[in-house]
């Protein structure tokens, strides 16, 4: 019985020596969504997925995957599970249909059923037409489609992407976020840990921040974003002698104390009535003939979140020290 969840993780520890990589974390993760995973470099994020995937034994804790229990039921969680790397796993001296069918034989389907569960996943993943193609010659956001192929080999319940667009360019992420938003919409729950912002926004129905090992923080992007506060008017002076009016002009409509960068000569503050403000704002400068570069209304983001919750930006990804091919090549085993 999964009650609704198809992870759930209690109390996880896990040490490395002196470093406490897991301390206490928890994560409830909703059947048939999308939930992020987010934290910054060494928060543990890697750390929590590989156990969950039942690639490192964990110290303490509890964790439930598919409603089976992570350190009694490995195999059989094994059998339920998809796990995607923050490297491309397949093989570039193969072709994309090689590299399925290899994965198939791996999971013990036998000649026949790998060859034809192949076939399937590469007209799912719209990579037919390279099918026969080394995959040296792919693009990037290819590769990592292909790579998601390779992990749907057994049809899995749950999904685990670690980091999966890691150096893609815009286009290559914007395949693998449709190529995710499929499997999601056949039913596949999809745990995605991620150094972009922007992706958790797009994707996620729900995103934990996780940092120095423990859950922080739990909600919906929207809900995260509205512990940071509502609109944000931004204005960008042209001279650095007009930030001090552009600060007196903010600060009459403007909820809080307006915050000056003053590298970028921009002034910003929260406001309630957005477009009054707005227009307030860029009609008394105008008046006093202050020069502006940049006027405008901002949301906030789930990088104003971030930075909030944890004090940094993201800068990177968890490593791990084994390749991403032996990870999913182990769990096939």
């Amino acid at each position: 019985m999964t009650d609704g969840y198809a992870v759930r993780a209690e109390g996880l520890r896990k040490r490395y020596g002196d470093k406490l990589a897991l301390d206490g974390f928890d994560l409830a993760v909703r059947e048939g969504t999308v939930h992020g995973l987010l934290g910054p470099n060494g928060a543990g994020k890697t750390t929590a997925v590989r156990i969950l995937a039942t690639l490192l034994r964990l110290d303490g804790g509890r964790a439930t995957v598919a409603g089976l229990d992570v350190a009694r039921q490995p195999r059989e969680v094994r059998a339920r599970i998809g796990l995607t790397g923050q490297y491309a796993a397949v093989d570039e001296v193969l072709t994309g249909r090689q590299n399925l069918e290899m994965f198939g034989r791996l999971f013990h389907l036998g000649g026949k059923r790998a060859r034809l569960r192949a076939a399937e996943l590469l007209e799912r993943f719209d990579l037919t037409d390279a099918a026969d193609k080394g995959v040296g010659k792919y693009s990037g956001g290819m590769r990592r489609r292909l790579d998601l192929a390779a992990s749907m080999i057994l049809a899995p319940a749950v999904l685990f992407l670690d980091e999966p667009t890691t150096g893609l360019d815009p286009r290559g992420r914007g395949e693998v976020w449709e190529a995710v938003r499929t499997l999601v919409a056949g039913g596949t729950t999809v745990l995605l840990t991620t150094q972009y912002l922007e992706e958790a926004d797009r994707l996620a129905a729900r995103v934990t921040v996780i940092d120095q090992g423990r859950a922080i923080a739990d909600d919906t992007p929207d809900g995260l974003k509205s512990r940071v506060g509502g609109d944000r008017i931004e204005v960008v002076v042209a001279e650095r002698s007009d930030v001090p009016r552009a600060v007196q002009v903010v600060a009459r409509v403007a909820d809080g104390e307006p915050e000056v960068q003053e590298a970028e000569l921009r002034v910003h503050a929260p406001v309630t009535d957005r477009v009054a403000a707005l227009t307030e704002v860029a009609r008394t400068l105008q008046d006093d003939g202050v020069r502006v570069e940049d006027i405008g209304l901002r949301r906030p983001s789930l990088d104003d979140v971030f930075l909030r919750l944890t004090g940094h930006r993201t800068d990177g990804a968890d490593r791990t020290d084994r390749t991403e091919l032996s990870q999913k090549r182990e769990a096939a085993v």
